[in-house]
């Protein structure tokens, strides 16, 4: 059984969820887990990405397909009758910018589609109540929509001063019983609480070993990034707007993408008012904000800038590092460039990848290169970093002749050789602004 256009009917029952909160910011829905039938089911499965590793079970999504009208009426059956139980996660480890790594975790595939059953539930719901300046995993949201944003603000509302803010292993060190608490002021349906209970006492598979974590809701998992965006609408989003902003003396703003936040003061003494007061804030939902990720950097013109010990005048967000420049017309603008250590680390994967890929067919090295560079730009391809796409884009070009020269006597490319059959044959795609922002 193939995969099938939107259902208009889920479609329906959802805009009719969506329309109750937003017409009813108090209401709260306690009969929303019988909506989740045989037809919701195929659509939360439609919605289900296909391409991701198989969790602890091993049944992969083009497996799970094979039998699929007959695995989800049997998974219904199991919903109904309360008997789905929740299979732990397994955990892998990626690395991060800083050299530490960061827990990923990997849910069976079935998992991943009643928790995207519920997340549509949930984002019907809670939708309405999020703030536009939250853009993380939303629907009409972007990090480059943020980027713009957080442009925007700087310039607008003259901003001197901003708040870097790292909440030290968000997502590890979440408090169950206070996201519950959050979830029950719009849902209190049981069948969907038990759900969201499930998931985060499933356990995790690591290295054979299997544990249970009493907090912390799984990074990877499909329910993840809206849990996060509940639980921070009501720790941080709603206390800027309610209590912060009313408060200052002079214009801020906030923008968040996830866990990852900025605010930006017009004030000195707003912004000092605000960083002093954010660890109590977030240490009363049991968060810590990291203390030496989370600066106060002074963020104006050069030539207007303070000699004080605050910071160095730049701050990243999204990858991007922020700074003032001047335009060729000798205008104060701010530009964004790739942060450093993204740029070095993307320069060191793809020198290892080459090495590691010399002897593969030439062909399917051209492509998979292809693949990554259009990839980088697409992110990183914004009005004026055109200087890190060049120098990623002159990295690989020398990074794939190298190795290609380094293969077997017999398949190894001489200067001359590489000239005519590949930089000409097989051009890898040249930097280019995707952008415009």
């Amino acid at each position: 059984m193939g995969e099938t256009p939107g259902s208009p009917t889920v479609s329906m029952k959802l805009q009719k969820i969506a329309e109750q909160a937003q017409r009813y910011p108090e209401m709260v829905f306690n009969n929303v887990f019988h909506l989740i039938d045989r037809d919701f089911l195929q659509e939360a499965y439609r919605r289900t990405r296909k391409d991701s590793a198989p969790g602890v079970d091993q049944v992969t999504a083009k497996q799970y397909a094979e039998h699929l009208e007959e695995n989800l009426r049997d998974l219904h059956e199991r919903l109904q009758d309360n008997r789905y139980v929740a299979p732990p996660v397994a955990r892998v480890w990626i690395e991060k910018e800083d050299g530490k790594k960061r827990p990923i975790s990997k849910p069976c595939f079935e998992d991943k589609i009643v928790q995207r059953a519920v997340v549509m539930i949930l984002e019907a719901i809670f939708e309405p109540d999020f703030h536009a300046f939250s853009h993380g995993f939303r629907k009409g949201h972007s990090p480059h929509q943020a980027l713009n944003e957080l442009r925007e603000q700087c310039s607008k509302l003259h901003i001197q001063w901003i708040v870097d803010a790292d909440v030290s292993g968000f997502f590890d060190t979440i408090d169950r019983s206070y996201l519950r608490e959050m979830l029950k002021q719009r849902v209190n349906d049981g069948g969907i609480l038990r759900l969201i209970g499930k998931w985060l006492n499933a356990g995790v598979l690591e290295a054979g070993e299997l544990t249970y974590p009493d907090q912390g809701t799984p990074q990877g998992g499909v329910a993840s990034p809206l849990l996060a965006n509940v639980f921070l609408h009501h720790v941080l989003d709603e206390w800027f707007v309610t209590a912060v902003q009313p408060r200052m003396k002079g214009r801020c703003f906030l923008s968040r993408f996830a866990d990852d936040f900025i605010i930006g003061f017009e004030s000195k003494a707003d912004a000092q008012r605000v960083m002093a007061v954010l660890p109590k804030r977030f240490g009363r939902f049991h968060l810590t904000m990291h203390p030496e990720k989370t600066a106060l950097i002074a963020f104006n013109k050069p030539l207007r800038r303070e000699h004080s010990a605050w910071g160095k005048g730049t701050f990243d967000f999204l990858g991007f590092t922020h700074y003032w420049a001047k335009t060729r017309r000798g205008y104060w603008v701010i530009k964004r460039k790739t942060v450093g250590k993204r740029l070095r680390r993307f320069m060191q994967g793809i020198w290892t990848w080459c090495r590691t890929n010399r002897h593969a067919p030439l062909t399917e090295q051209y492509q998979t290169l292809c693949a990554k560079l259009r990839g980088y730009y697409h992110y990183h391809g914004i009005r004026g970093n055109i200087k890190a796409l060049a120098a990623i884009f002159e990295h690989t070009r020398r990074a794939w002749r190298y190795w290609l020269s380094r293969r077997s006597h017999k398949g190894r490319l001489n200067w001359h050789t590489y000239e005519a059959s590949v930089r000409h044959k097989l051009p890898l795609p040249k930097p280019r602004i995707i952008h415009n922002i």
